[in-house]
């Protein structure tokens, strides 16, 4: 792999991290903590919506974002070739 082809690399896979932290910071301190009392007035399965996030929702957004980085990096390292076998 050239030395472009190491900065592309990764520079994608920063960008990628960076946006699943963003998403897992506005869920869990965003939905979980800032806005929790407007969510709070919807309910959801039986609970409030806006503690449903500080319990449980954000723990399966970070399970549904491990499977995100894990599916997206793989498609990555096919295409510059560092994919393991």
């Amino acid at each position: 792999m050239g030395e472009k082809s190491r900065e592309e690399y990764w520079r994608r896979n920063i960008k990628l991290v960076v946006g699943c932290l963003i998403v897992w910071f506005v869920v869990s301190f965003g939905f979980g903590i800032l806005i929790v009392h407007p969510l709070n007035a919807i309910p959801f399965g039986g609970y409030k919506l806006g503690f449903w996030f500080a319990q449980q929702g954000s723990l399966y957004i970070f399970v549904g974002l491990i499977f995100f980085y894990s599916n997206r990096m793989g498609k990555l390292d096919k295409e510059f070739g560092v994919e393991e076998e």
